[in-house]
């Protein structure tokens, strides 16, 4: 090559110099920064920026722990955010900031300060999900608590408890419940297992205090929380008999453990449910039943119906249920009840026999006997009772248990008969005579019979022995010749009045035997009549006792009795004759008491006489005597039926008599002489409420003034004509007004009564509301049956002027006026009203509230409109309500009463009048500015693909405020500014985002790419209002388009996998060197055999913003200016850059140049030869400048980059000594001196062309010539270099050797 020798010959013009390089420093506010936690991955979190006295271009990088947070472009320092900061896990934290300029690298530490968001939502920390509560538990108390935690710091941190909603939702389970600030819940009202529900479900919520997040003030809740409450029961209920009254009924003969009735309480705690446990606390009959723990009521001893006989035949047991634990008082919970026991009767008792005489028997067992005795006279008549036997039998059983048959047996029983023969209970037992015949002394003096009395049901029997002792007679008694004689006697007879004397017995037997004495045997009479015992004349003893009315017929016995006492007997019948000797009786006492008018007198006066029936003697008459009121009565003299003969009025009896009428009855009878009774009859004429209360007057009015509490209305008086005061007293009731009227009733005596109106002391009358009241007084008496009387009240409210006015409702109503001047005048009424009489209104506008979008706009809208005194609403500048500065006016308006008493309220409440302003479309669409190029390169553009976009927006809302955008023209400007029309090529379709409109433009078919010029879009934006004309507005796109001739190839030492990977780093170089666009076309790998550089290409086009595209020299040589895009490029693989096809054609054209090179070396050669005298010649002088700049580089320090700039495209230093190589990092040059070389000028000098760049060492290589001898010297100055440390530790170098600064000929 003949590069290095030219590199010899021109290495004399350069002077060579090294100076020191100054570090860049960061600004001094680069020691910290705060960004808020939810800034996003990719956006901008801060700048590095740093100053270079050299103006170097500057590298940063952030190194360190928490680097990874952080993307930084190395060239601008800007720092965007890769990885989402969270203020909760790190709030603080550190990184490593770098600069360096090429030459040397500062770090320093910063720190960066996480701004906390509210970015979290509370959270609960309770684990438990479920509480239990006493029912007891007091209101107000603590029933659980919840914690939510929330993250986030300050306000955003705050948690606020809700409960949101109670399960049951009853009405009285809503507010049960309140949770604090600190999430406590407390009880706010009672509990009841059993009356309520026993089981609540709380949702809760924790919401935030609220927080700044993404520029958004919000609040945060978090996920429903269900707290579940279960409500425990506590013993507070005595127990319940799930009956209300219990009875059984069990035979007297169960035995012991029989089970009679199980009895059943309940613990009306039921969450509880005690056991319950039986037990009889009373009984009226001790130790016959138990009861056992579970309530069966068991027979315990032996039971007997017979005693229970004055007892209903029922036994009372009490049984107290208790719960088996005390109550929450300490006391037992128990409950009683009283049960009927009925003990039936059981056929257990046999009739015994007992010596006693009803009814004085007491029946006791020790009183039973089996052995009675008795006597008889022989031959005794039949039916003769046994004399001295009192035997009684006594069966205790019940009906039919108790009935029993008596029967004889035994040797003696044919002589004898037993009465009765059936009895029940008990029954006086007497033996008598059957057969006389068989009672004879002479055969037995002793007679014995068994009594049998036997059970009618069971059988069983009992059996008493009698003993008949016989008493010897007479064998022939006296008789009489008839066994009976009818006889009559007048009642009253005087003593000794002889009945008869005709009667007379004969006795055959002789002697004393024969000697016949009369008696009267004991009875009916005895003690009436008398006998003659030796005649036999029958005569009155006892005239007093003859009554008729007592006894008419008499039977007595006459017994004649021989001496030796034999008797016979015959029957005397005597009939008593009546006399008039009895008054009549009046039975029982006649009070009758009968309701005047409707009431009738009917009773008959019960009288008898006891003189003979059928007879005068008997017969009554019943008269009434004369009296004050005898005349209203009459009564029947045969039946002495007494009646009113009209009727009766209590109120015309005397008032001093209350109401009673006496009248006497006579009753006589009809016989001789007349005797008579009289009675008195009281009727009581009861009163009752048939007159009516009567009022004064029918009408009253009492005029009272509003707002005065409590003050007397008026009196109204009644009478009612009733006597009693049961019927007379009065009471008042009113009707209607009683929410604001009482009436009071005074007894003024003598049925008079007073009723006082009065208002209550916390009400007064309200003339607006109402401004007079009609009001009914009733005057009634007790009885719910009795009439009432009425009377009218008319109370006028008299009005003061105490109210204040109202707006009404309606007339606030919305309205809607269009902006723009569209209405003018009058658009709403405000109507105010008063119920006052008096009142004097005005309306009053007292706040205008300008609102957009639901924001307060200020007073954008005052003016707008105006309010007058009368309500009427007008418009006062129509042209300037605008929609788009406010789009709802909301006037306060207030009435106001000019005449209202000055203790009340003057105004109404204030009203809104929302009025909505109507959008007009009065706003064109405008288009937004858009700061981008569109550029159409015809080679690579595609039908449907978009092409270029547009944004417009149009202030009105709504439909008036859609665009719809559509191509008007296109037209094609040449570079000699010739237009050509385009039809159909494009088209452009409408979206929209945030109220912004966006058109996009496609291309619709294929380009023709020859054509180089502009293509000129004219596009329309117009509006489409509902009503009325549309608006619009146009804007003309520039697409400008890019030849063939600009495309450009760069090729790369990757494969085009790679290339593609890396198309955006790619891009970024080249738009950072050339400030343009890459377009690419295409990329493939190099297949060519030939000596190709890479490996692969990229075709395509760099344009400009303008649309002008870069061309292949620019590019290169924008490229090398930029060293640090350079220096990315070559990162990436860039080897090659040129168009199409030069490098084509590069093979053709390095052959030939092969060809001139050698020709051009021949001459060369003698070029050198010559020059190579001249640099003999100067040896000298180049020692010493080697020798000073060595010393100069021992001067200064490693790694400096110097400020002032190199002189580009040479080897010359500037005086700062600075190495201008592509403004790469570099080693220090640091020349030391070589006094003892004499091998000066031995190297040649090289062209700065030939300088090769390796990226991937760290060590300097210096080339050697290759006439250079095997162990030569080191060359001084890489000796010197290689002697240096490298300024940072740890950065990859980019090193170079420059052989044209060779000093090894020195």
């Amino acid at each position: 090559m003949v590069w290095p020798w030219l590199s010899c010959l021109l290495l004399p013009a350069f002077t060579v110099s090294v100076a020191a390089n100054v570090a860049p420093t960061f600004l001094s506010n680069m020691t910290s920064v705060t960004l808020p936690e939810d800034l996003p991955v990719g956006a901008e979190a801060f700048w590095l920026i740093a100053k270079d006295q050299d103006q170097d271009s500057l590298t940063y990088g952030i190194s360190g722990t928490y680097a990874y947070f952080f993307t930084v472009f190395k060239t601008t320092g800007e720092v965007k955010l890769a990885s989402p900061l969270d203020y909760e896990t790190l709030d603080v934290f550190s990184v490593t900031i770098s600069v360096n300029d090429g030459f040397n690298s500062v770090q320093r530490e910063m720190q960066v300060i996480v701004e906390d968001r509210n970015d979290n939502a509370p959270v609960f920390q309770n684990t438990g999900f479920s509480t239990n509560i006493s029912e007891t538990l007091p209101v107000g108390s603590l029933v659980f608590s919840v914690l939510a935690e929330d993250k986030d710091s300050g306000s955003a941190g705050a948690v606020v408890y809700y409960i949101e909603r109670v399960i049951p939702s009853t009405s009285d389970s809503q507010h049960l419940f309140k949770i604090l600030l600190n999430g406590s819940i407390i009880l706010n009202g009672s509990l009841s297992y059993n009356n309520k529900s026993a089981f609540y479900q709380l949702e809760l919520k924790a919401c935030d205090s609220g927080g700044w997040y993404q520029n958004n003030f919000i609040n945060r809740c978090s996920s429903p929380f269900f707290l579940s409450i279960s409500v425990i029961d506590q013993p507070d209920l005595d127990p319940q008999f799930v009956r209300e009254s219990y009875s059984a009924s069990v035979a007297e003969d169960a035995p012991q453990g029989t089970s009679v009735l199980k009895v059943e309480a309940v613990d009306r705690d039921k969450g509880i449910n005690d056991r319950v446990i039986y037990s009889i606390s009373n009984s009226t009959r001790p130790g016959w039943f138990d009861i056992s723990p579970d309530g069966v009521i068991t027979v315990s001893g032996s039971l007997d119906r017979e005693q229970l006989l004055e007892e209903n035949e029922e036994v009372q047991v009490q049984v107290t249920a208790t719960e088996e634990h005390l109550n929450i008082y300490g006391q037992e919970a128990k409950v009683s009840i009283w049960v009927t026991l009925e003990v039936t009767d059981v056929n257990d008792h046999k009739p015994e026999f007992f010596n006693c005489s009803l009814p004085a028997c007491t029946f006791t067992p020790q009183e039973a006997q089996v052995n009675f005795s008795g006597s008889v006279n022989e031959h005794a008549s039949t039916r003769i009772p046994i004399d001295d036997l009192t035997m009684v039998v006594y069966d205790p059983d019940k009906g039919s248990n108790g009935t029993f048959l008596l029967s004889l047996r035994g040797t003696d029983a044919e002589a004898f008969s037993v009465s009765p023969e059936r009895a029940a209970g008990s029954a006086e037992v007497q033996v008598l005579v059957k057969i006389p015949s068989l009672v004879d002394y002479e055969t037995k003096t002793v007679m014995l019979v068994q009594v049998v009395a036997t059970d009618s049901v069971s059988g069983n029997s009992s059996v008493a022995l009698v003993t008949i002792h016989l008493r010897d007679i007479n064998d022939h008694s006296p008789t009489f010749p008839h066994s009976l004689y009818n006889l009559s006697v007048p009642e009253h007879s005087p003593n000794g009045f002889v009945v008869t004397d005709s009667i007379h017995a004969f006795d055959p037997d002789t002697g004393e035997g024969g000697h016949i004495t009369y008696s009267l045997l004991p009875g009916n009479g005895a003690d009436i009549f008398e006998v003659d015992p030796d005649s036999g004349t029958v005569t009155v003893r006892d005239s007093e006792l003859l009554d008729r009315e007592k006894q008419a017929v008499y039977n007595i016995t006459l017994q004649a009795t021989d001496g030796g006492g034999l008797s016979s007997s015959t029957t005397l019948q005597i009939h008593l004759l009546d006399i008039n000797d009895n008054t009549p009786v009046v039975i029982g006492s006649y009070n009758i008491f009968v309701p005047e008018e409707t009431g009738s007198v009917s009773v008959t006066i019960q009288a008898h006489d006891d003189d003979q029936p059928g007879t005068n003697n008997s017969r009554l008459y019943f008269s009434l005597l004369p009296s004050p009121y005898s005349h209203n009565f009459s009564v029947d003299p045969d039946t002495g039926l007494l009646r009113n003969l009209g009727p009766l009025d209590r109120e015309a009896i005397d008032p001093a008599l209350g109401g009673q009428i006496v009248l006497t009855v006579r009753v006589s009878d009809c016989g001789i002489p007349v005797l008579s009774t009289e009675v008195n009859v009281t009727i009581t004429v009861e009163d009752i409420n048939d007159n009516v209360p009567v009022f004064t007057q029918s009408s009253y009015t009492f005029p009272v003034r509003e707002r005065d509490p409590g003050v007397l209305v008026g009196v109204v008086k009644a009478w009612d004509a009733d006597q009693t005061e049961a019927n007379n007293r009065i009471s008042f009731s009113l009707l209607g007004g009683s929410a604001y009227f009482m009436l009071r009733g005074y007894v003024l005596g003598s049925g008079w009564a007073e009723g006082r109106l009065w208002l209550p002391s916390d009400v007064s009358l309200d003339y607006e509301t109402q401004p007079s009241f009609n009001l009914t007084v009733i005057a009634e008496n007790p009885d719910p049956q009795g009439a009432e009387a009425t009377a009218g009240i008319f109370v006028p409210v008299e009005d003061v002027n105490d109210e204040p006015p109202t707006l009404d409702v309606s007339s606030l109503r919305g309205i809607r006026v269009a902006e723009n001047g569209s209405q003018h005048g009058l658009v709403a009424e405000v109507v105010a009203r008063d119920v006052d009489t008096q009142a004097q209104l005005e309306v009053q506008l007292v706040n205008v509230i300008c609102t957009k979008a639901g924001v307060d706009v200020g007073s954008r809208c005052y003016g707008w409109f105006s309010v007058l005194a009368n309500g009427s609403v007008l418009i006062s500048q129509s042209e300037a309500i605008d929609y788009e500065i406010c789009d709802l006016v909301t006037l306060v308006v207030r009435a106001y009463d000019l005449t209202t008493d000055p203790r009340f309220q003057a105004y109404s409440d204030n009203g809104s009048l929302p009025i909505t302003i109507e959008d007009v479309n009065d706003n064109a669409p405008y288009f937004l500015p858009e700061n981008k190029t569109f550029v159409i390169i015809p080679e690579i553009v595609m039908p449907s693909q978009q092409v270029a976009s547009i944004r417009a927006r149009d202030n009105d809302s709504g439909n008036n405020g859609a665009i719809l955008f559509s191509i008007l023209q296109v037209n094609f400007i040449t570079k000699d500014g010739t237009v050509i029309p385009f039809h159909g090529f494009f088209r452009i379709s409408t979206s929209s985002e945030d109220n912004v409109f966006i058109g996009n433009i496609e291309l619709v078919t294929s380009l023709d790419s020859t054509l180089q010029g502009t293509y000129q879009v004219t596009v329309q934006a117009q509006d489409r209002p509902s009503v009325g004309p549309a608006q619009e507005a146009n804007f003309t796109l520039n697409l400008f388009t890019v030849d063939q001739s600009y495309r450009v190839r760069l090729q790369f030492s990757t494969s085009k996998e790679e290339v593609g990977a890396n198309m955006e780093e790619i891009k970024a170089a080249l738009a950072q060197a050339t400030r343009t666009t890459l377009y690419p076309v295409d990329i493939k790998d190099i297949v060519s055999t030939a000596r190709a550089r890479g490996r692969s290409y990229l075709d395509g086009y760099l344009v400009f913003p303008n649309g002008s595209a870069l061309t292949l020299d620019k590019l290169s040589v924008m490229i090398r200016s930029d060293q640090d895009a350079l220096m990315q490029l070559l990162q990436l693989g860039l080897v090659v850059v040129g168009s199409q096809e030069s490098q084509e054609s590069d093979l053709p054209k390095l052959l030939s140049s092969v060809i001139i090179g050698l020709g051009v070396a021949l001459l060369l050669v003698i070029v050198i030869m010559t020059m190579a005298l001249v640099c003999t010649r100067k040896r000298y002088r180049r020692k010493l400048r080697a020798t000073k700049a060595a010393k100069e580089a021992r001067r200064t320090a490693a790694g400096v980059m110097p400020s002032v700039p190199a002189i580009p495209g040479t080897n010359m230093y500037t005086t700062e000594k600075a190495n201008p190589m592509l403004n790469l990092s570099t080693k220090d040059l640091g020349f030391e001196s070589q006094s003892s070389s004499s091998d000066l000028d031995r190297i040649s000098l090289n062209s700065l062309d030939d300088n090769s760049v390796d990226l991937e060492k760290d060590k300097q290589e210096i080339k050697e010539p290759s006439h250079s001898p095997a162990g030569s010297d080191a060359e001084p100055l890489s000796a010197v270099l290689s002697g240096r440390k490298v300024g940072t530790e740890g950065q990859q170098q980019l090193s170079f050797t420059n052989t044209g600064l060779d000093t090894t000929d020195l």
